[in-house]
């Protein structure tokens, strides 16, 4: 696991991890790291999502946006869809490392139906 955040991130280190379940009963673990986040050239399924702390520290998230990409170094700059997270709270993006395109993109679509995402109207 350690290899794997090293590979994925550049200077900053994650806040925590989440489990997001898929339609399919399937949970995929996620890194969370702030918006603001610069990542290595690596593939994966990404969320835009707000966090919310409770009092016993524990996180939870709703989750605006769920995407793809092959490089997640590139990705964010100028993405279509941060103005309609950011609107609705977003504070953090989710990261499941992927290099698989088929893989990655069935689990979006998995995580998109259990999910419903509101940024992504097109592809509940």
């Amino acid at each position: 696991m350690e290899q794997c955040q090293t590979k994925i991130l550049n200077s900053m280190a994650k806040i925590a991890t989440v489990e997001f379940a898929g339609q399919s009963g399937t949970k995929y673990s996620f890194g969370v790291y702030p918006l603001d986040t610069n990542f290595n050239s690596v593939g994966g399924v990404y969320c835009f999502t707000k966090r919310k702390v409770n009092t016993e520290g524990t996180g939870s998230h709703t989750v605006f946006y769920i995407g793809i990409t092959n490089d997640l170094s590139t990705r964010f700059d100028d993405h279509h869809k941060m103005d309609c997270a950011v609107k609705k709270g977003a504070n953090c993006i989710c990261i499941h490392q992927d290099e698989n395109e088929k893989s990655r993109q069935a689990k979006e679509k998995d995580l998109i139906s259990s999910q419903k995402p509101s940024c992504n109207e097109n592809l509940k």
